[in-house]
């Protein structure tokens, strides 16, 4: 850990952040959720039962304090205010408010900025520049605007010097995150450094705009099938790191809707088709739009008709192709309640540390899994479910990819979105219906004539290569030095394995004999009798039980003892 004034500030910053929430109603019920015993998150209540008053200042003190720690804690909270299985209402409703209403920073320096990154004034490239921030957050600000052809735009401007502040508070965030790794249990399983790294590579994403630009094409482009679906077009000469223009949206937020303009929604239509073309993003495109929360998507009324435009697509996730296959089985696995196929499917794409329970895994996932088949229609939520089941991982010794959280976080804040377009929006059932919908896209798409012509070309140099290779096989077979190689800690349990087999089979063969010589001799006549028989044949006798005893005995303590050594 570093010790400038800087770092020193910081981190006495944090501490005192961290020493004034993590003490209350807050943590407990942060800790309540990791328990699954949580209330439901609109209700916090005391530890005697009775609730909590709805706002006792203290959500909207959280908010403030993040703000006044600068853009990397505004981000923090923003990306908190999304996540409904870690906060209550009250919190994430006053954390919203830094998606939009920070505090903004002077046109001059707008000016300056549009200048730098264009080359040419704003009265020069602009019919008209609105000096009033539309919303300001916490990496930039937006602006309305009007091309010289005529076109209605708006202009997100990056803060000044912003980059330079994210990157020493993302040191300081690793030096903390580090020292819990090396020290603490939780550390070393939910791996700290990492989730900033995460942050950090986040954080960067967003502060290059080109790159959000590209964003804004692709995810344009993937999503033309959804007609009820649009996002913004940028304008490419216009654009620049720190600089984005891009087609002004009509419109309100969804959160915005009053219950009299709901009533002329077709909500269930809306909700259904905003869920498919995330799964579409995440299962078959492999790009998607990962911060979907309600103050992302506005909702427009063209003709009468209905339709969700997506927004700030600087947070963007990527999913490989191999990724995408073991996700597709987990949500279907999940959304039709198998546990142990979820098991699988988790444990297939995870890291396994030492810690890892296989056991214990399973039964824990089962249980959730069936937890969440047997919900109500009101308690459904995959995206919930998912992060439930990477606490579980990380818990019995597994290390899930980033891929994971990212997609439950994504699905539960779709999940809000569409309660609010729907309040009677059932996701499970729209996510099994569009599965399989997926699955088939995958398939055709998988079956293309390029992988076709590409499989054809495998079997013929397979068929081509076989009786070769046939041959060598049979002539080393033949060859009296032909060799089998193992690795040595194989080897060493292999021999110690036929050992005991082969010990076993002879004192078998032993006992056998006894009994068989015993046989025979009690039709031998003789003056040595044990209870009117055959003194010598009861003799064998009696050595063969006891042997057939201690043989029992000896292999089923053997072998137990062997199970509590073999590795896992």
């Amino acid at each position: 850990m570093k010790l400038s004034p800087s770092h020193l500030r910081r981190y006495k910053d944090i501490a005192l952040l961290l020493w004034k929430y993590g003490r209350g109603d807050l943590a407990r019920h942060i800790q309540d959720v990791n328990d699954e015993l949580a209330p439901p998150p609109a209700d916090t209540r005391h530890e005697d039962g009775a609730a909590l008053p709805a706002h006792d200042g203290r959500p909207e003190q959280l908010a403030a304090d993040l703000e006044r720690l600068g853009p990397t804690f505004i981000k923090l909270g923003q990306i908190l205010a999304g996540r409904p299985d870690l906060l209550p209402a009250d919190y994430r409703q006053a954390l919203a408010r830094l998606q939009d209403k920070v505090a903004p920073f002077p046109f001059e320096e707008v000016e300056s900025i549009v200048f730098a990154e264009l080359g040419a004034r704003i009265s020069k490239a602009f019919a008209s520049f609105d000096p009033e921030p539309l919303a300001a957050a916490s990496l930039g600000q937006v602006h309305r605007a009007e091309l010289r052809d005529g076109r209605r735009v708006v202009v997100k401007v990056q803060r000044p010097g912003i980059r330079q502040v994210i990157a020493e508070d993302c040191e300081v965030l690793a030096d903390i995150a580090a020292v819990l790794d090396a020290h603490t249990e939780t550390g070393r399983r939910y791996r700290f450094g990492e989730l900033v790294n995460q942050f950090r590579q986040t954080l960067r994403d967003e502060l290059n705009y080109e790159q959000e630009a590209a964003n804004l094409v692709q995810v344009g482009r993937n999503l033309r099938e959804f007609r009820r679906l649009r996002v913004p077009f940028t304008v490419p000469d216009y654009c620049s790191p720190l600089v984005l223009t891009m087609q002004h949206v009509e419109g309100c937020k969804i959160t915005a809707l009053s219950p009299l303009a709901r009533l002329d929604l077709d909500g269930a239509l809306l909700a259904d088709e905003l869920l498919h073309a995330y799964l579409k993003q995440v299962l078959a495109d492999g790009v998607f739009h990962a911060d979907p929360h309600p103050g992302n998507i506005f909702i427009n009324v063209v003709d009468g008709a209905a339709e969700l435009v997506l927004l700030d697509l600087g947070m963007v996730g990527r999913v490989s192709s191999g990724m995408r296959e073991h996700l597709l089985k987990l949500l279907l696995a999940v959304s039709d309640g198998h546990g142990e196929e979820a098991a699988q499917a988790i444990t297939a794409f995870s890291e396994r540390t030492e810690l890892h329970d296989p056991d214990a895994f399973r039964r824990a996932v089962s249980a959730l899994v069936t937890r969440h088949r047997d919900s109500s229609l009101h308690e459904l939520n995959v995206g919930r479910s998912l992060l439930l089941l990477d606490h579980h991982a990380r818990e019995h010794g597994l290390h899930p990819p980033p891929e994971l959280t990212l997609l439950g976080k994504t699905l539960l804040q779709l999940d809000e979105v569409g309660r609010i377009l729907e309040p009677d929006f059932n996701p499970n059932d729209s996510i099994r219906r569009h599965l399989g919908k997926i699955m088939t896209a995958r398939m055709r798409d998988e079956l293309s004539q390029g992988s076709v012509y590409g499989a054809l070309l495998e079997m013929k140099n397979f068929v081509a290569g076989l009786p070769g290779r046939l041959n060598h096989v049979l002539d080393n077979l033949g060859d009296p030095r032909f060799e089998v190689t193992l690795r040595s800690g194989e080897s060493d349990r292999l021999i110690h394995a036929m050992q005991k087999i082969a010990n076993r089979i002879s004192a078998g063969v032993v006992l056998a004999a006894l009994i068989v010589g015993a046989a025979l001799l009690m039709r031998v006549e003789t003056d040595f009798r044990i209870l009117g028989y055959p003194g010598l044949a009861m003799l064998c006798f009696a050595a063969a039980a006891g042997g057939g005893g201690w043989l029992v005995i000896s292999t089923f303590l053997s072998d137990k003892a062997d199970d509590k050594h073999r590795p896992r």
